[in-house]
């Protein structure tokens, strides 16, 4: 599901104000309720803007759009799952697998030892072993 951006919110604000014009000049009746999806479209809209400024474009009453607001998640529950809802799913564990850990204990003549522990070997072994076995 796509995160609205601000710039997309307005732009959607702007074509539902004209959608809400629309409606208003053409309803039979002047307290004819307005239509579910054009609320449920206000609604939206309030995830990205403050609900008093979509209140006022769509000259709305701010208290029923929040009143609306504050219902619809009740009221999506009681639907169940849509096609809009958001579904967490929990990812796999992050944590790469350990490699198996790398152990090298050299000794020297002297009796001077050598010990490496790691889990991933990025050194040249080989020049290492030379460069402490050459050193007195």
């Amino acid at each position: 599901m796509k995160t609205m951006t601000h710039a997309h919110a307005e732009h959607q604000l702007a074509q539902l104000a004209q959608r809400f014009d629309h409606w208003r000049q053409r309803r039979t009746t002047p307290r004819s309720r307005i239509p579910r999806p054009l609320w449920d479209q206000a609604i939206s809209l309030t995830a990205v803007l403050p609900v008093s400024r979509v209140a006022k474009h769509l000259r709305l009453s701010t208290s029923d759009l929040k009143k609306r607001c504050a219902a619809m998640p009740a009221a999506r529950s009681a639907e169940g799952p849509g096609a809009q809802d958001f579904v967490e799913v929990p990812a796999a564990a992050v944590w790469p697998i350990p490699t198996p850990s790398t152990e090298i204990e050299i000794q020297r003549a002297d009796g001077t030892r050598l010990q490496i522990h790691a889990h991933q070997l990025q050194l040249s072994i080989a020049a290492l072993v030379r460069t402490f076995l050459e050193t007195r």
